[in-house]
């Protein structure tokens, strides 16, 4: 066993005063959107948390499985010496499998939450001790340049973006971001990315509409956030969560829907609602194995292979720069 290092804590600001812009350039719209990377604040981080324990939502266990199951693979395919690099690393169970298998030449991790990252740092640090590691408070939906990477001797740069985020992008955003990854992770990189698959409209019904109501709470905190960091007005009990599978666009589309006519204020800036009048807050994309490796390749990366469960439910893959 090594000895015990502290990670290293890295803080590129995301900017709140974008989060304020965002946030009226999004209420101005028609239709009203706004981007899910705001939902992650400390208690929208722990609120997902919970719902990856839900028993409607199958994509963690599903991962995780596929991650367990095949992790000696897939470590044997991305070398023991590389760089781990990890976007919206949050709790980090799947992460652990990861570092267990390949023991990297150091690990970073990447998120816009900045409690999140810290506790799943220190975890993994207690657990892998010989592991240099860097936690990085950054929004990494944006073109990232992280510090100190240099410093490692590794063999190569690997991505690792687990979750099935990625289907939280149109399919240009989705393009520009694999693009993005594929310059950070340099020639002769790799990224390891989960992506869910399209499957039974029911599942993912039931997995977005719990009967627990966790991902509605999730959803409404995001006007929870808004009133508390921006001295927004929303009077959250006259929204409700909606969330439906699109077939035609192959995606899961959540809203927050107002239960009346009524006008918000956001820093100042008002905003009306009419009745039964909905908020865009998150596209989650499904994709086939074929059509995310399509996507992937027009990206500029190959795709090399690909692990799924029994169900196609889900899917782990492996490109290469």
């Amino acid at each position: 066993m090594g000895i015990s290092q502290s990670p290293t804590f890295v803080d590129l600001h995301p900017a709140t005063d974008r989060f304020l812009d965002d946030v009226q350039s999004g209420l101005a719209r028609t239709p009203k959107s706004l981007s899910p990377k705001y939902f992650y604040d400390d208690r929208g981080s722990a609120l997902f948390e919970a719902i990856c324990g839900l028993p409607e939502y199958y994509p963690t266990r599903t991962e995780l499985a596929l991650m367990r199951e095949h992790v000696v693979a897939m470590a044997a395919s991305l070398g023991s010496s590389s760089l781990l690099i990890e976007f919206g690393s949050g709790a980090g169970i799947k992460t652990e499998v990861l570092l267990q298998a390949m023991q990297p030449a150091a690990y970073v991790a990447v998120d816009i939450s900045s409690a999140a990252l810290r506790a799943a740092a220190d975890r993994h640090a207690a657990i892998f001790p010989g592991i240099p590691m860097i936690a990085v408070c950054a929004d990494y939906m944006q073109p990232l340049e992280i510090p100190g990477l240099s410093a490692f001797s590794a063999s190569r740069r690997v991505i690792y973006f687990p979750g099935s985020t990625i289907g939280n992008l149109t399919l240009d955003e989705a393009r520009g971001f694999l693009r993005d990854a594929r310059r950070l992770a340099g020639p002769g990189g790799a990224m390891l990315i989960g992506v869910d698959l399209k499957k039974d409209p029911a599942v993912l019904h039931a997995a977005y509409n719990d009967a627990q109501g966790v991902t509605a709470a999730f959803n409404v905190n995001l006007l929870e956030r808004i009133n508390r960091e921006l001295g927004a007005d929303f009077e959250v009990a006259k929204f409700r969560h909606i969330a439906f599978y699109d077939a035609v666009a192959g995606r899961i589309e959540m809203h927050l829907e107002s239960q009346c006519a009524q006008s918000v204020s956001v820093s100042g800036r008002r905003f009306a609602f009419a009745a039964g009048e909905r908020l865009h807050t998150e596209n989650s994309c499904k994709y086939s194995v074929d059509e995310f490796r399509q996507l992937a390749q027009s990206a500029g990366f190959r795709a090399r292979q690909v692990w799924s469960d029994p169900q196609q439910y889900f899917a782990v893959h492996l490109l290469e720069t």
